[in-house]
């Protein structure tokens, strides 16, 4: 993945995420427009983790195959744990 996916793969990941902590989802999409994907994915996945939000294993499966792709497969392992039966 390039420049430009990983602006449109993230900003879908955010709107699909369940953070509602309005800024947190400033924080991320000004980092998405910056081209800093690295920093708005991981305080992305970060907020998730720190605040305790549930997420799909469908969910968690967009997450890893991005952060397989990033480099950033730690952060996104350690999210297993918030997975809910869908």
């Amino acid at each position: 993945m390039q420049y430009p996916p990983y602006r449109a793969v993230i900003g879908g990941l955010l709107n699909d995420s369940p953070i509602t902590r309005e800024d947190v989802i400033k924080n991320v999409r000004e980092f998405l427009t910056v081209g800093e994907f690295g920093l708005a994915f991981d305080t992305m996945c970060s907020w998730i983790y720190e605040d305790d939000l549930m997420i799909s294993s469908s969910y968690h499966g967009r997450l890893r195959e991005l952060a397989e792709d990033m480099g950033a497969v730690e952060i996104v392992d350690k999210l297993q744990e918030h997975i809910r039966d869908e």
